[in-house]
Protein backbone atom coordinates (compact mmCIF):
# COMPACT_ATOMS: atom_id res chain seq x y z
CA UNK A 1 0.00 0.00 0.00
CA UNK A 2 1.31 3.57 -1.21
CA UNK A 3 1.95 6.11 1.55
CA UNK A 4 -0.84 8.35 -0.04
CA UNK A 5 -3.30 5.33 0.23
CA UNK A 6 -2.05 4.82 3.84
CA UNK A 7 -2.60 8.49 4.73
CA UNK A 8 -6.45 8.69 2.94
CA UNK A 9 -7.20 5.06 4.99
CA UNK A 10 -5.70 7.10 8.20
CA UNK A 11 -8.21 10.45 7.52
CA UNK A 12 -10.88 7.96 6.95
CA UNK A 13 -10.78 6.57 9.85
CA UNK A 14 -10.27 9.70 11.61
CA UNK A 15 -13.09 11.28 10.25
CA UNK A 16 -15.20 8.15 11.46
CA UNK A 17 -14.55 9.22 14.96
CA UNK A 18 -14.85 12.40 14.57
CA UNK A 19 -18.56 11.81 13.19
CA UNK A 20 -19.59 9.55 16.10
CA UNK A 21 -18.15 11.53 18.68
CA UNK A 22 -20.44 14.62 17.41
CA UNK A 23 -23.41 12.40 18.39
CA UNK A 24 -22.72 12.82 22.16
CA UNK A 25 -24.68 15.06 23.39
CA UNK A 26 -22.50 16.66 26.24
CA UNK A 27 -19.83 17.21 23.62
CA UNK A 28 -20.02 20.07 20.67
CA UNK A 29 -17.99 21.28 18.09
CA UNK A 30 -15.60 23.41 19.62
CA UNK A 31 -14.96 20.20 22.07
CA UNK A 32 -14.79 17.80 19.06
CA UNK A 33 -11.80 19.94 17.70
CA UNK A 34 -10.23 19.88 20.63
CA UNK A 35 -10.27 16.08 21.24
CA UNK A 36 -8.77 15.59 17.91
CA UNK A 37 -5.88 18.21 18.25
CA UNK A 38 -4.96 15.67 21.34
CA UNK A 39 -5.96 12.82 18.92
CA UNK A 40 -3.49 13.72 16.23
CA UNK A 41 -0.52 14.71 18.90
CA UNK A 42 -0.70 11.21 20.14
CA UNK A 43 -0.98 9.49 16.72
CA UNK A 44 2.16 11.69 15.97
CA UNK A 45 4.10 10.81 19.26
CA UNK A 46 3.16 7.19 18.60
CA UNK A 47 4.15 7.10 14.54
CA UNK A 48 7.79 8.86 15.76
CA UNK A 49 8.49 6.15 18.03
CA UNK A 50 7.66 3.83 14.86
CA UNK A 51 4.55 2.72 14.91
CA UNK A 52 2.06 2.30 11.47
CA UNK A 53 -0.26 4.91 10.91
CA UNK A 54 -3.43 2.33 11.99
CA UNK A 55 -2.05 0.84 15.16
CA UNK A 56 -1.07 4.69 16.29
CA UNK A 57 -4.76 5.62 15.72
CA UNK A 58 -6.18 2.84 18.01
CA UNK A 59 -3.42 3.40 20.63
CA UNK A 60 -4.03 7.29 20.33
CA UNK A 61 -8.07 6.40 20.85
CA UNK A 62 -7.70 4.21 23.54
CA UNK A 63 -5.43 7.13 25.54
CA UNK A 64 -8.23 9.06 25.07
CA UNK A 65 -10.46 6.93 27.31
CA UNK A 66 -13.81 5.81 25.92
CA UNK A 67 -16.86 8.01 24.73
CA UNK A 68 -19.21 7.80 27.45
CA UNK A 69 -16.28 8.89 30.10
CA UNK A 70 -15.39 11.78 27.38
CA UNK A 71 -19.10 12.53 27.71
CA UNK A 72 -18.82 13.11 31.10
CA UNK A 73 -15.80 14.76 31.80
CA UNK A 74 -17.25 17.44 29.77
CA UNK A 75 -20.37 17.56 31.09
CA UNK A 76 -19.01 18.03 34.29
CA UNK A 77 -16.47 20.73 33.18
CA UNK A 78 -18.57 22.79 31.12
CA UNK A 79 -21.86 22.01 32.79
CA UNK A 80 -22.58 25.48 32.82
CA UNK A 81 -22.52 25.94 29.46
CA UNK A 82 -24.91 22.88 28.90
CA UNK A 83 -27.25 24.49 30.92
CA UNK A 84 -27.23 27.20 28.83
CA UNK A 85 -27.89 25.03 25.80
CA UNK A 86 -31.17 23.60 27.70
CA UNK A 87 -32.73 26.82 27.75
CA UNK A 88 -31.42 27.89 23.61
CA UNK A 89 -30.31 25.37 21.88
CA UNK A 90 -26.87 25.50 19.82
CA UNK A 91 -25.90 26.71 17.11
CA UNK A 92 -29.46 28.16 16.60
CA UNK A 93 -29.88 32.37 16.38
CA UNK A 94 -31.83 33.93 18.98
CA UNK A 95 -34.07 35.40 17.44
CA UNK A 96 -34.77 32.22 14.85
CA UNK A 97 -35.20 30.32 18.41
CA UNK A 98 -37.91 33.26 19.51
CA UNK A 99 -39.67 32.65 16.31
CA UNK A 100 -40.26 29.20 16.19
CA UNK A 101 -41.10 29.37 20.14
CA UNK A 102 -43.88 31.88 19.21
CA UNK A 103 -44.66 29.68 16.52
CA UNK A 104 -44.98 26.26 18.69
CA UNK A 105 -47.10 28.99 21.04
CA UNK A 106 -49.38 29.59 18.49
CA UNK A 107 -50.49 26.28 17.03
CA UNK A 108 -50.49 24.88 20.89
CA UNK A 109 -53.28 27.34 21.42
CA UNK A 110 -55.03 26.43 17.83
CA UNK A 111 -54.89 22.56 18.82
CA UNK A 112 -56.37 23.71 21.80
CA UNK A 113 -59.13 25.98 20.68
CA UNK A 114 -60.18 23.43 17.55
CA UNK A 115 -61.06 21.06 20.26
CA UNK A 116 -63.54 23.38 21.96
CA UNK A 117 -65.09 24.80 19.24
CA UNK A 118 -66.84 21.96 18.27
CA UNK A 119 -68.83 22.66 21.22
CA UNK A 120 -70.47 25.97 20.05
CA UNK A 121 -71.89 23.62 17.14
CA UNK A 122 -73.50 21.64 19.78
CA UNK A 123 -71.37 18.99 20.01
CA UNK A 124 -71.02 17.96 23.37
CA UNK A 125 -67.97 16.28 25.54
CA UNK A 126 -70.14 13.58 27.16
CA UNK A 127 -72.71 12.88 24.62
CA UNK A 128 -72.61 9.54 23.83
CA UNK A 129 -72.91 9.81 19.89
CA UNK A 130 -68.35 9.44 20.05
CA UNK A 131 -67.82 12.68 18.10
CA UNK A 132 -65.12 13.63 20.28
CA UNK A 133 -63.65 9.91 20.40
CA UNK A 134 -63.73 9.55 16.64
CA UNK A 135 -61.86 12.87 16.43
CA UNK A 136 -59.40 12.69 19.03
CA UNK A 137 -56.44 13.12 16.93
CA UNK A 138 -57.55 15.06 14.67
CA UNK A 139 -57.46 18.22 16.90
CA UNK A 140 -53.58 18.13 17.41
CA UNK A 141 -52.25 15.58 14.78
CA UNK A 142 -53.07 18.33 11.51
CA UNK A 143 -51.39 21.00 13.78
CA UNK A 144 -48.28 19.20 14.64
CA UNK A 145 -47.98 17.82 10.92
CA UNK A 146 -48.06 21.80 9.48
CA UNK A 147 -45.58 22.18 12.05
CA UNK A 148 -43.09 19.98 10.87
CA UNK A 149 -43.86 20.89 7.36
CA UNK A 150 -43.08 24.29 8.07
CA UNK A 151 -40.35 23.68 9.94
CA UNK A 152 -38.64 21.07 6.85
CA UNK A 153 -39.86 23.80 4.27
CA UNK A 154 -42.16 21.63 2.81
CA UNK A 155 -43.20 22.51 -1.00
CA UNK A 156 -46.38 23.56 -1.63
CA UNK A 157 -47.73 19.80 -3.18
CA UNK A 158 -46.32 17.97 -0.04
CA UNK A 159 -48.74 20.37 1.98
CA UNK A 160 -51.68 19.68 -0.09
CA UNK A 161 -51.23 15.98 -0.41
CA UNK A 162 -51.29 16.09 3.53
CA UNK A 163 -53.90 18.07 4.06
CA UNK A 164 -55.90 15.48 1.86
CA UNK A 165 -54.56 12.94 3.83
CA UNK A 166 -56.39 14.55 6.73
CA UNK A 167 -59.61 15.37 5.10
CA UNK A 168 -60.01 12.07 4.11
CA UNK A 169 -59.41 11.02 8.08
CA UNK A 170 -62.17 13.35 8.94
CA UNK A 171 -64.42 12.23 6.42
CA UNK A 172 -63.88 8.43 7.32
CA UNK A 173 -64.20 9.40 10.69
CA UNK A 174 -67.72 11.30 10.62
CA UNK A 175 -69.47 10.25 7.46
CA UNK A 176 -70.42 6.92 8.44
CA UNK A 177 -73.96 6.52 10.68
CA UNK A 178 -72.14 5.01 13.17
CA UNK A 179 -74.49 2.64 15.88
CA UNK A 180 -73.80 4.59 19.20
CA UNK A 181 -71.22 2.85 20.95
CA UNK A 182 -71.05 0.58 18.25
CA UNK A 183 -67.85 -1.91 17.54
CA UNK A 184 -66.82 -0.40 14.85
CA UNK A 185 -67.35 3.10 16.08
CA UNK A 186 -64.41 2.34 19.53
CA UNK A 187 -62.57 0.37 16.48
CA UNK A 188 -62.43 4.04 14.59
CA UNK A 189 -61.36 5.58 17.42
CA UNK A 190 -58.78 3.42 18.45
CA UNK A 191 -57.21 3.17 14.85
CA UNK A 192 -57.60 6.51 13.19
CA UNK A 193 -54.56 8.02 15.64
CA UNK A 194 -52.32 5.32 14.19
CA UNK A 195 -53.38 5.91 10.60
CA UNK A 196 -52.59 9.46 11.13
CA UNK A 197 -49.69 8.74 12.94
CA UNK A 198 -48.12 7.96 9.31
CA UNK A 199 -49.10 11.52 8.02
CA UNK A 200 -47.14 13.50 11.10
CA UNK A 201 -44.30 10.53 10.01
CA UNK A 202 -43.99 12.08 6.04
CA UNK A 203 -44.28 15.92 7.68
CA UNK A 204 -41.12 14.89 9.83
CA UNK A 205 -38.99 13.17 7.17
CA UNK A 206 -39.26 16.29 4.99
CA UNK A 207 -41.32 14.10 2.75
CA UNK A 208 -38.14 11.44 2.59
CA UNK A 209 -40.12 8.48 3.82
CA UNK A 210 -38.33 6.12 1.86
CA UNK A 211 -35.05 7.07 3.66
CA UNK A 212 -34.30 4.43 5.91
CA UNK A 213 -32.06 7.03 8.58
CA UNK A 214 -34.91 9.73 8.28
CA UNK A 215 -37.59 6.82 8.92
CA UNK A 216 -35.40 5.70 11.74
CA UNK A 217 -35.21 9.41 13.32
CA UNK A 218 -38.91 9.62 13.57
CA UNK A 219 -39.04 6.08 15.26
CA UNK A 220 -36.70 8.08 18.26
CA UNK A 221 -38.98 11.40 17.92
CA UNK A 222 -41.62 9.14 18.55
CA UNK A 223 -40.32 7.62 21.90
CA UNK A 224 -38.87 10.68 23.12
CA UNK A 225 -42.16 12.51 22.44
CA UNK A 226 -44.15 9.72 24.38
CA UNK A 227 -41.62 10.47 27.40
CA UNK A 228 -42.26 13.72 27.25
CA UNK A 229 -45.52 13.55 26.90
CA UNK A 230 -46.14 11.80 30.50
CA UNK A 231 -43.73 13.89 31.90
CA UNK A 232 -45.68 17.05 30.68
CA UNK A 233 -48.89 15.14 31.89
CA UNK A 234 -47.49 14.68 35.42
CA UNK A 235 -46.88 17.99 35.91
CA UNK A 236 -50.43 19.20 34.46
CA UNK A 237 -51.80 16.95 37.04
CA UNK A 238 -49.96 18.67 39.49
CA UNK A 239 -51.08 21.69 38.39
CA UNK A 240 -54.47 21.06 38.26
CA UNK A 241 -54.92 19.54 41.49
CA UNK A 242 -53.08 22.43 43.14
CA UNK A 243 -55.53 24.89 40.74
CA UNK A 244 -58.50 22.98 42.32
CA UNK A 245 -56.99 22.99 45.88
CA UNK A 246 -56.65 26.96 45.51
CA UNK A 247 -60.50 27.42 44.16
CA UNK A 248 -62.07 25.26 47.02
CA UNK A 249 -59.92 27.11 49.64
CA UNK A 250 -62.30 30.07 48.42
CA UNK A 251 -65.13 27.79 48.81
CA UNK A 252 -65.46 27.60 45.18
CA UNK A 253 -65.92 24.00 43.22
CA UNK A 254 -63.69 24.20 40.04
CA UNK A 255 -63.82 20.41 39.07
CA UNK A 256 -65.64 22.09 35.54
CA UNK A 257 -62.75 24.08 34.74
CA UNK A 258 -60.54 21.20 35.05
CA UNK A 259 -62.47 18.48 33.37
CA UNK A 260 -63.97 20.97 30.17
CA UNK A 261 -61.20 23.24 29.98
CA UNK A 262 -57.69 22.60 31.89
CA UNK A 263 -57.43 18.95 30.80
CA UNK A 264 -58.71 18.38 27.51
CA UNK A 265 -57.05 21.94 26.45
CA UNK A 266 -53.21 21.27 28.11
CA UNK A 267 -53.39 17.49 26.34
CA UNK A 268 -54.01 19.25 22.84
CA UNK A 269 -51.49 21.51 23.75
CA UNK A 270 -48.94 19.17 25.24
CA UNK A 271 -48.81 17.23 21.98
CA UNK A 272 -47.41 20.81 20.14
CA UNK A 273 -45.27 21.83 23.36
CA UNK A 274 -43.80 18.34 23.55
CA UNK A 275 -42.68 17.81 20.08
CA UNK A 276 -41.22 20.83 19.93
CA UNK A 277 -39.14 19.87 23.33
CA UNK A 278 -38.03 17.20 21.87
CA UNK A 279 -36.87 19.04 18.32
CA UNK A 280 -34.90 21.65 20.46
CA UNK A 281 -33.53 19.66 22.99
CA UNK A 282 -32.69 16.33 21.47
CA UNK A 283 -28.73 17.82 20.53
CA UNK A 284 -28.20 18.69 23.93
CA UNK A 285 -29.56 15.61 26.06
CA UNK A 286 -29.68 11.93 25.39
CA UNK A 287 -32.27 10.26 24.22
CA UNK A 288 -34.29 8.82 26.77
CA UNK A 289 -36.16 5.99 25.02
CA UNK A 290 -33.29 3.90 24.41
CA UNK A 291 -31.77 4.01 28.39
CA UNK A 292 -35.51 2.92 29.71
CA UNK A 293 -35.23 -0.14 26.64
CA UNK A 294 -32.20 -1.27 28.90
CA UNK A 295 -33.97 -1.13 31.84
CA UNK A 296 -37.50 -2.53 30.93
CA UNK A 297 -36.31 -5.48 28.20
CA UNK A 298 -35.24 -8.07 31.31
CA UNK A 299 -38.36 -6.56 33.13
CA UNK A 300 -40.75 -7.47 30.32
CA UNK A 301 -38.92 -10.65 29.43
CA UNK A 302 -39.39 -11.83 32.62
CA UNK A 303 -42.88 -11.01 32.97
CA UNK A 304 -43.50 -12.50 29.63
CA UNK A 305 -41.92 -15.40 30.78
CA UNK A 306 -43.94 -16.12 34.12
CA UNK A 307 -47.01 -15.34 32.00
CA UNK A 308 -46.32 -18.28 29.67
CA UNK A 309 -45.09 -20.80 32.42
CA UNK A 310 -48.58 -19.90 34.56
CA UNK A 311 -50.47 -20.86 31.31
CA UNK A 312 -49.01 -23.92 31.21
CA UNK A 313 -49.05 -24.91 35.00
CA UNK A 314 -53.49 -24.19 34.60
CA UNK A 315 -54.07 -25.08 31.60
CA UNK A 316 -56.23 -21.70 31.11
CA UNK A 317 -56.68 -20.10 27.78
CA UNK A 318 -56.48 -16.30 26.97
CA UNK A 319 -60.24 -14.77 27.63
CA UNK A 320 -60.65 -13.49 24.47
CA UNK A 321 -62.73 -10.06 25.17
CA UNK A 322 -61.92 -6.41 23.24
CA UNK A 323 -60.54 -5.21 26.53
CA UNK A 324 -57.99 -7.95 26.76
CA UNK A 325 -57.13 -8.19 23.41
CA UNK A 326 -56.40 -4.29 23.27
CA UNK A 327 -54.15 -4.79 25.85
CA UNK A 328 -52.29 -8.00 24.40
CA UNK A 329 -51.55 -5.95 21.25
CA UNK A 330 -50.42 -3.02 22.89
CA UNK A 331 -47.99 -5.46 25.00
CA UNK A 332 -46.88 -6.71 21.98
CA UNK A 333 -46.20 -3.78 20.20
CA UNK A 334 -44.53 -2.63 23.60
CA UNK A 335 -41.78 -5.38 22.56
CA UNK A 336 -41.43 -4.19 18.88
CA UNK A 337 -41.31 -0.83 20.45
CA UNK A 338 -38.51 -2.19 22.47
CA UNK A 339 -36.54 -3.96 19.62
CA UNK A 340 -36.94 -0.40 17.54
CA UNK A 341 -35.41 1.70 20.01
CA UNK A 342 -32.74 -1.11 20.73
CA UNK A 343 -31.66 -0.55 17.55
CA UNK A 344 -32.30 3.16 17.61
CA UNK A 345 -29.09 3.24 19.88
CA UNK A 346 -26.85 0.59 18.78
CA UNK A 347 -23.54 0.66 16.71
CA UNK A 348 -24.64 -2.07 13.55
CA UNK A 349 -21.17 -3.04 13.40
CA UNK A 350 -20.80 -3.31 16.89
CA UNK A 351 -20.37 -7.41 18.04
CA UNK A 352 -23.17 -9.24 19.62
CA UNK A 353 -23.63 -9.15 23.23
CA UNK A 354 -25.30 -10.04 26.58
CA UNK A 355 -28.31 -7.46 25.69
CA UNK A 356 -28.66 -8.79 22.30
CA UNK A 357 -29.40 -12.05 23.63
CA UNK A 358 -31.84 -10.57 25.97
CA UNK A 359 -33.48 -8.94 23.43
CA UNK A 360 -33.47 -12.35 21.45
CA UNK A 361 -35.47 -13.98 24.85
CA UNK A 362 -37.90 -10.81 24.74
CA UNK A 363 -39.15 -11.48 21.21
CA UNK A 364 -39.22 -15.24 21.36
CA UNK A 365 -41.16 -14.77 24.60
CA UNK A 366 -43.67 -12.41 22.96
CA UNK A 367 -44.18 -14.55 19.67
CA UNK A 368 -45.17 -17.34 22.05
CA UNK A 369 -47.87 -14.87 23.63
CA UNK A 370 -49.10 -13.83 20.27
CA UNK A 371 -49.18 -17.36 18.70
CA UNK A 372 -51.49 -18.31 22.12
CA UNK A 373 -53.31 -15.34 21.55
CA UNK A 374 -54.41 -15.72 17.80
CA UNK A 375 -55.00 -19.34 19.07
CA UNK A 376 -58.15 -17.97 20.98
CA UNK A 377 -58.71 -15.59 18.61
CA UNK A 378 -59.13 -18.69 15.91
CA UNK A 379 -61.31 -20.48 18.63
CA UNK A 380 -63.58 -17.99 19.61
CA UNK A 381 -64.78 -17.00 15.66
CA UNK A 382 -65.10 -20.32 14.84
CA UNK A 383 -67.27 -21.26 17.97
CA UNK A 384 -69.18 -17.81 17.58
CA UNK A 385 -68.59 -15.99 14.01
CA UNK A 386 -67.23 -13.25 12.75
CA UNK A 387 -67.36 -10.02 14.73
CA UNK A 388 -65.27 -6.19 14.13
CA UNK A 389 -63.18 -6.90 17.00
CA UNK A 390 -62.24 -10.44 16.57
CA UNK A 391 -61.54 -9.69 12.62
CA UNK A 392 -59.57 -6.46 13.62
CA UNK A 393 -57.47 -8.09 16.70
CA UNK A 394 -56.65 -11.58 14.64
CA UNK A 395 -55.27 -9.34 11.06
CA UNK A 396 -53.26 -6.90 14.46
CA UNK A 397 -51.84 -10.11 15.94
CA UNK A 398 -50.87 -11.71 12.69
CA UNK A 399 -49.30 -8.41 11.63
CA UNK A 400 -47.27 -8.43 14.67
CA UNK A 401 -46.62 -12.04 14.59
CA UNK A 402 -45.08 -11.77 11.37
CA UNK A 403 -43.17 -8.67 12.59
CA UNK A 404 -42.04 -10.42 15.83
CA UNK A 405 -41.08 -13.93 13.54
CA UNK A 406 -38.94 -11.77 11.50
CA UNK A 407 -37.23 -10.28 14.36
CA UNK A 408 -36.68 -13.47 15.66
CA UNK A 409 -35.14 -14.83 12.51
CA UNK A 410 -32.66 -11.42 11.76
CA UNK A 411 -31.88 -11.65 15.58
CA UNK A 412 -30.87 -15.68 15.69
CA UNK A 413 -28.73 -14.91 12.13
CA UNK A 414 -27.18 -12.05 14.07
CA UNK A 415 -26.37 -13.70 17.40
CA UNK A 416 -24.96 -16.70 15.30
CA UNK A 417 -22.65 -14.68 12.53
CA UNK A 418 -25.08 -15.38 10.00
CA UNK A 419 -26.05 -12.11 9.55
CA UNK A 420 -25.54 -8.34 10.08
CA UNK A 421 -27.75 -6.34 12.68
CA UNK A 422 -28.44 -4.05 10.08
CA UNK A 423 -30.73 -6.55 8.35
CA UNK A 424 -32.80 -6.37 11.39
CA UNK A 425 -32.98 -2.71 11.63
CA UNK A 426 -33.69 -2.39 8.09
CA UNK A 427 -36.73 -5.12 8.72
CA UNK A 428 -38.19 -3.04 11.75
CA UNK A 429 -38.22 0.47 9.96
CA UNK A 430 -39.48 -1.01 6.29
CA UNK A 431 -42.37 -3.11 8.91
CA UNK A 432 -43.56 0.71 10.08
CA UNK A 433 -45.74 1.71 7.78
CA UNK A 434 -48.10 -1.67 7.65
CA UNK A 435 -49.27 -0.99 11.44
CA UNK A 436 -50.87 2.52 9.82
CA UNK A 437 -51.81 0.93 6.43
CA UNK A 438 -53.76 -1.95 9.00
CA UNK A 439 -54.94 1.12 10.95
CA UNK A 440 -56.40 3.04 8.29
CA UNK A 441 -57.63 0.06 6.29
CA UNK A 442 -60.06 -0.48 9.35
CA UNK A 443 -61.08 2.98 9.68
CA UNK A 444 -62.63 3.29 5.83
CA UNK A 445 -63.40 -0.53 5.29
CA UNK A 446 -64.51 -2.17 8.77
CA UNK A 447 -67.79 0.32 9.37
CA UNK A 448 -69.36 -0.51 5.78
CA UNK A 449 -68.15 -4.16 6.17
CA UNK A 450 -70.02 -4.78 9.44
CA UNK A 451 -72.83 -2.70 8.84
CA UNK A 452 -71.51 0.20 11.11
CA UNK A 453 -72.39 -1.82 14.34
Amino acid sequence: MTTSAEHSLLEEQIAHWREYLRRRRAIDARDVAELEDHLRDQMGELTGAGLAGDEAFLIAVKRLGSLDALSREFAHEHSERLWKQLVMPPDVHPGSARREMLVVLLLAVVSAAAFKLPVLFGYDFDQPHGFYARNFSLFALPVLTGYFAWKRKLDAMTWVWLALAFAAAGLFANVYPFVTAGDTLVLTALHLPIAAWLIVGVAYVGGHWFASEERMNFVRFSGELFIYYVLIALGGGVLTAFTLMMFSAIGIEAEWLAQRWLVPCGAMAAVIVGSWLVEAKQSVIENMAPVLTRLFTPLLALVLLAFLATMLWTGNAIDVKRDVLIAFDLLLALVVGLVLYAASARDPKAPPDFFDRLQLLLVVSALAVDALALASITARISEFGFTPNRVAALGENLILLLNLAGSAWLYARFLRGRGSFAALEHWQITYLPVYSLWAAFVVAVFPPLFGFK
